[in-house]
């Protein structure tokens, strides 16, 4: 890559990043053995929530709790905080599916929380379904588990940060006139410029992740899943309350969902919530 080529494809990651930055912008408890609390309190609704749960009275912290979020989501706003405390108030008042759908929602927003993913792994021990993921390959794994370290925004700014630095490499290849230098900043420039790449990348998918929500938790005790959109098909299996299921398509009142094992299936809308 000569020199011009080489500028040219560092102002166009440039671009990008600015694009990300801007875009995410736009988008935007009682302690026990095994689920981690939280008292995050920036109303006087969630305050009132929280002295609720305190005082074992989770059927109004949930009322309060989803009044808040309901005010939220009427300003285009989500919080973690009030999503993870809403789960361990269903969690405490034994409604573990919408526990776990509130988790979920949470750990959307905020995928390097190491307290919201202890509640959901607790959660879900106490759910019938027990599947095991299709995608065992340790690659893919391990790249998810990178990419869920930070949210987009964190991201993004990831990228921006090692863009600077990447400037400065840049910099220093064009002014230096010393050969060990002009290599250093030069195979410096591909590495950085690789990183800023992944950075966008992993902004892009967890920013999308948010915007096109396409998981969901199955909130029925038991429901059929059928072999087309039809009450009258084969069933094919059966799915439980707290059973988390990608959706693929919609048709009618029917999705066609596939679960962690990778089996597919259609099952009525009715019978489970959106993360």
């Amino acid at each position: 890559m000569n020199l011009r080529s080489y500028i040219f494809f560092v102002l166009i990651v440039l671009g990008i990043n600015v694009g990300l930055v801007h875009a995410q912008s736009e988008a935007d408890s009682i302690p026990a053995s095994d689920i981690v609390e939280s008292s995050v309190s920036v109303s006087v609704s969630e305050s009132e929530a929280e002295a609720a749960y305190r005082q074992n009275s989770f059927a109004e912290s949930i009322k309060l709790y989803e009044s808040e979020i309901g005010k939220n989501k009427q300003i285009k706003k989500e919080s973690p905080e009030l999503y993870y405390n809403l789960g361990n108030a269903y969690f405490r008042d034994n409604q573990i599916a919408k526990a776990i759908l509130n988790y979920e929602r949470a750990l959307l927003l905020d995928p390097g929380d190491s307290d919201i993913r202890h509640n959901l792994r607790f959660a879900k021990t106490r759910i019938e379904d027990k599947i095991d993921s299709a995608d065992s390959f340790f690659v893919n794994q391990w790249i998810r588990s990178i990419q869920n370290l930070y949210t987009a925004n964190r991201w993004a700014m990831i990228g921006i940060v090692l863009f600077l630095i990447l400037i400065i490499a840049v910099g220093s290849y064009v002014i230096s006139t010393q050969i060990t230098v002009r290599k250093i900043s030069f195979y410096s420039g591909i590495v950085l410029l690789a990183l800023v790449i992944i950075a966008n990348a992993f902004a892009f998918k967890q920013k999308n992740k948010i915007v096109n929500r396409s998981t969901g938790i199955v909130m029925s005790a038991s429901v059929s899943i059928h072999t087309s959109p039809d009450a009258h098909s084969q069933e094919l299996f059966r799915l439980h309350e707290g059973s988390k299921v990608r959706i693929k398509r919609e048709e009618g009142n029917w999705f066609e969902i596939v679960i962690a094992n990778g089996s597919v299936g259609w099952l009525q809308k009715k019978n489970i919530e959106k993360i």
